[in-house]
This record gives C-alpha cells, sequence and structure tokens, in this order.
C-alpha cells in the first residue's frame, strides 16, 4: 500500500471511529417501568413470578444494565398505592410498562393511555375493561390472562374429592381483587358448584395482611372443614401465611396457584404464573421491536395444573386415591 494511501484509511478510521462511539453513546436505552402490588422480596410469591420475565428477556436479547434498564415499583400490599407509582412511572417517562395483576394493570391504563402496558396474569380483561375484545385489545394494554372465574367451580369440585367429608368450606376473598363483574361471576361460579355438590359456602373478606387471622377465626368458629382462597394479587402475596393458619387449623385448602401447594397447602389447579411472565417477556420484546399493544392478542392459557401436596395430606388424615393421584400434573412427597 502507497504511504498516501495508507494515511487516507488511517484518517477515515480517526474520523468514523468518533462518530461510531457517538452513535453507540446516544442509542437510547429503552427503560421498562415494572409495577406490581406486592413486595419486593422473595418472601412473596408475586415478586418471584414477576421476575421470572428476566432470564426470558436476556434469552430474547435484552439484558438488565447493558441494552435495557428496569424501574421497579412496589405497592407493598396495599392496593390503593399502585395509582400513585404507576403516575410516577409515567413521569419518568417509560417506554413500556411491565405489571402483575389486573390492578396493577387498571391502575397504570388509569395513569396513561400512550404508554404501553404489558400484564402478567389478568383475570378477565374484558369484564374488568383493560381490552375491548381478547383477540383485538384495542388500547394500550395487553398481556396474559389466567382464566380467574371460570375455574373456581372447578377447584371446589377438586376439594370435594380430596376431601369426601367436606360439608361447610370457607372461601376467603379480596373484594377489591378485579372488577365487579369479574368478581361477581366468580361468586356465581362457585354458588353454581356448591348447590350441586351440597355444600355450604362462607365468603371470608380480607382486605388486607391485619384480616387473616380474624378470617380463620370467623370460619373456625362456623365450623369449616375446608377453605379455597380465590385468585386475588394481595392475597397471593399472603400465601405463607395463609398455608401456616391453615395448618395450624387443619384446613384442607386449595389454591389459585401451585405456590400454595409448594408451601404446604393440600393442593392447587390453575395456571403456571411463572409460565404466563415468560409469555409476557416475549410480548415486551415485540413491543420494543415496534409492535402496538393495539394489535397483540390477549393469550390465554392452554394448560392448568394439579399439584397435590401430598405430605399434607397426611397430616391431614386423608387418603388420597391412586387413580387421582395419576391425574395430579406434580405430587409433593
Amino acid at each position: 500500500m502507497r504511504r498516501r494511501d495508507f494515511i487516507k484509511v488511517v484518517t477515515g478510521c480517526a474520523v468514523a471511529l468518533p462518530l461510531a462511539t457517538h452513535a453507540q453513546q446516544t442509542s437510547k436505552v429503552p427503560r421498562i417501568g415494572v409495577l406490581a402490588p406486592g413486595r419486593a422480596d422473595n418472601s412473596d410469591p408475586g415478586h418471584r413470578t414477576l421476575n421470572a420475565f428476566i432470564p426470558a428477556l436476556r434469552e430474547l436479547g435484552y439484558t438488565e444494565g447493558q441494552n435495557i434498564a428496569l424501574e421497579r415499583k412496589f405497592a407493598d400490599g396495599h392496593v390503593d398505592r399502585l395509582r400513585a407509582l404507576a403516575t410516577e412511572l409515567v413521569e419518568h417517562q417509560v417506554d413500556v410498562i411491565v405489571v402483575f395483576s389486573t390492578p396493577a394493570a387498571r391502575a397504570a391504563k388509569q395513569a396513561t393511555s400512550a404508554i404501553p402496558i404489558v400484564a402478567i396474569a389478568m383475570a378477565d380483561p374484558v369484564e374488568d375493561e383493560l381490552v375491548a375484545t381478547l383477540a383485538r385489545p384495542g388500547g394500550n394494554v395487553t398481556g396474559t390472562a389466567f382464566l380467574g372465574p371460570e375455574l373456581v367451580s372447578r377447584r371446589l369440585q377438586l376439594l370435594k374429592e380430596l376431601v369426601p367429608r367436606l360439608s361447610r368450606v370457607g372461601v376467603l376473598w379480596h373484594p377489591r381483587a378485579y372488577g365487579e363483574r369479574t368478581m361477581a361471576g366468580m361468586s356465581k361460579e362457585i354458588d353454581s358448584a356448591a348447590q350441586t355438590l351440597e355444600t355450604k359456602l362462607q365468603f371470608v373478606a380480607v382486605a388486607g395482611s391485619d384480616d387473616l387471622e380474624p378470617a380463620f377465626s370467623a370460619m373456625i368458629k362456623e365450623r369449616a372443614d375446608g377453605l379455597i382462597v380465590f385468585p386475588s394479587p394481595i392475597l397471593f402475596g399472603q400465601y405463607p401465611r395463609i398455608v401456616a393458619l391453615a395448618a395450624n387449623n387443619r384446613l384442607p385448602a386449595i389454591y389459585a396457584a401451585r405456590e400454595g401447594a409448594e408451601l404446604g397447602g393440600l393442593a392447587s389447579y390453575g395456571v403456571n404464573l411463572d409460565d404466563l411472565s415468560r409469555a409476557t417477556a416475549i410480548y415486551l420484546a415485540k413491543i420494543l421491536k415496534g409492535a402496538k399493544p393495539a394489535e397483540l392478542p390477549v393469550q390465554q392459557p392452554a394448560k392448568f395444573e394439579l399439584v397435590i401436596n401430598l405430605k399434607t395430606a397426611k397430616e391431614l388424615g386423608l387418603t388420597i386415591p391412586r387413580d387421582f393421584l395419576l391425574i395430579a400434573d406434580e405430587v409433593i412427597e
């Protein structure tokens, strides 16, 4: 290479390098707001579910601290705080808001109609007026749903099969977990199932953690011999305490998520929330690449898990039929 040509090449590299470096420095790193009703520690099952999308994002090419930034907000079990936290994320001009549960999705939607919102585990997004239809959400909200009202009757049926002597069941519920129509749908479903199964129900409301012990006292006073825990992000965050209280009072209980059985509850039946979280990561990646929430169908689960804790059954003096164990997706021994 001639000296003059060499100088041209070197000079060109010297000019191009600062330009490339400047472009890299000024490229915008997407900022993702994360909003959840629970606590920011692993004692809250919701925190684990929320974090399941982090490794999924990494597999999709997004690594926190490198090419994506996350700003997390937790309401510590106080649903009333969600709206203020959502507003903070909007004021910080995040590019997308990832929310866990319907209450967080509603708070985020009230705070913005422009920023895309991707929700993990909504109960009934149509009845809760988060989307127009599941196929075409039509606004700035999309994500995954877990079919909240549809499964409550199945849980009562399963509990009846696990506890044949079952006659009176306590129903632990959070009145503000979802919208009025969704909550009414859950009540209607379980009332109908109770009539068919000739089982009496005792609805016990829990608005916060302070209500749990009085709730169990009320159920024991009315001689409940079983327990169903309604879907609720607040109750989900209290699973460790609920499981402990059920064990102390020798109440066989069925939960809406597998974490209830893993923590020591008798059984659970529902969607795998970690799977929903990972599916949400795929939607987040699509939105970061230009997809619009209005055109991304809300994903519904195709599979539900039955988990039985055989150790808890033995402690309660229950014999689980072998045929029943064979249909379980997982048996904890």
